[in-house]
């Protein structure tokens, strides 16, 4: 994916290499990987980098790249992060180019966020010379559930160009939600954090005729899932809601037998730290209130995942500026509430200061408020807008760098 670029703007040099981010995110769709290990994925990003002036590493516990490009001249360090996993799901789009491997796919887009950022590469490769400053590219497995920007974080990618990165960038592409090549952002909060929980509730089995000789973990169960709903409303503001959703219940083998024990599995939502922290809290005592009540016990596994993604307000005006100069201001705008979504680039901005950008990529023969969303196994992503990606990665880091310079 070699270009030689001139004078003309970063978004021209894109677009003469859409064809290429177009084959690469075809390779890398076709031959999705689930997880930290993608030997497959790593190898395609490697070989899209070679040949440009990078030093690039790859992780030990887990398949990923790192590439830091130095500028000619010194500044700071802007970090620009793509996620490279698939997901668990069996794709049943006709494209020609749908996954190989039964039961993965590219139902997220990561195929386009990677394709995207070797092609930021290539573009702030070819203006080196004008660099005031040092990039990271940050190519991340494990997004989707294995926390990959924790173990990455470890690894030392936030001060791998020998000192801690000043801003970080990550983008996400939409199959659906709002126009395609539009883009979108929002100070503060932008995505919720994203925990689990599981619930065993274990009773005394018996016959399905004589409850009462019985202690029913189901009807506990039953009633802790109604109480938690009850528990939100009753408890949290809501200007800063909380979403408990029960996504499997298990339990019992025959409609006649009271079995000893059932199992539920929930999805927690949240948008600060302290809502976070109390609805931990509620949820167990919730739970325990009517295992007492009931006379069954239970124990409630409360696994934290990842934290709110929020943006810093001034690196959000940053990326509203700078898409709308470059792109026009028809192409960007703000997010009028948070997404219920959740992202382990939240891990980065923790650390540092920097905004996660959304990206709209329905297809021109779909109608973006209808189309199936992310994680659907019908989710089709718009190749036309892999050029103006990595154009808006490019021109984010370049003209961050810059300012970093000015500020010293």
């Amino acid at each position: 994916m070699r270009a030689t670029f001139s004078t003309t703007s970063l978004v021209d040099d894109a677009r003469t290499m859409s064809d290429e981010l177009i084959s690469l995110r075809h390779r890398l769709h076709a031959e999705p990987e689930i997880g930290l290990d993608l030997p497959r994925t790593q190898e395609k990003v490697l070989g899209a980098l070679q040949g440009l002036p990078l030093e690039i590493a790859r992780g030990t516990q887990l398949s990923s790249v790192t590439a830091v490009l130095r500028g000619a001249r010194p500044g700071g360090t802007v970090l620009l992060r793509a996620d490279m996993d698939a997901l668990p799901v069996h794709e049943l789009t006709n494209l020609e180019y749908r996954s190989r491997f039964d039961g993965k796919m590219h139902a997220c887009g990561h195929d386009l966020h990677t394709s995207m950022l070797t092609g930021a590469a290539h573009l702030l490769s070819a203006r080196r010379e004008h660099l005031e400053g040092d990039v990271v590219f940050m190519f991340q497995p494990g997004e989707e559930g294995y926390d990959g920007a924790a173990a990455m974080i470890a690894e030392g990618v936030l001060d791998i160009a020998g000192t801690r990165v000043d801003t970080a960038y990550g983008l996400h592409v939409m199959s659906s939600g709002f126009p395609a090549g539009t883009f979108l952002t929002r100070r503060g909060p932008f995505l919720a954090a994203s925990d689990t929980v599981t619930v065993t509730v274990t009773g005394a089995g018996g016959h399905g005729s004589s409850p009462h000789r019985a202690k029913d973990p189901i009807a506990a169960a039953c009633e802790m899932i109604t109480s938690l709903q009850v528990h939100i409303t009753r408890t949290y503001d809501v200007f800063d809601p909380v979403v408990v959703t029960v996504g499997a219940f298990h339990a019992g083998t025959q409609h006649n037998v009271i079995p000893e024990v059932a199992v539920f599995e929930a999805t927690v939502r949240t948008f600060s730290a302290s809502t976070r922290g109390a609805i931990k809290d509620g949820f167990v005592q919730v739970c325990r209130g009517v295992a007492a009540a009931q006379g069954v016990d239970v124990e409630v596994d409360y696994q934290e995942c990842y934290p709110v993604t929020v943006n810093d307000a001034a690196e959000a005006e940053f990326v509203v500026h700078t898409v709308a100069e470059v792109l026009g201001e028809e192409r960007v705008g703000w997010a009028p509430t948070p997404a219920t979504g959740s992202e382990d680039f939240s891990r980065v901005l923790d650390v540092v200061p920097g905004a996660f950008v959304g990206l709209g990529a329905t297809p021109d023969d779909r109608d973006w408020s209808t189309a199936p969303n992310n994680h659907s196994a019908n989710a089709v992503f718009d190749d036309a807008v892999l050029a103006d990606g990595a154009a808006v990665y490019a021109e984010l880091a370049a003209r961050r760098l810059q300012i970093l310079a000015q500020e010293d």
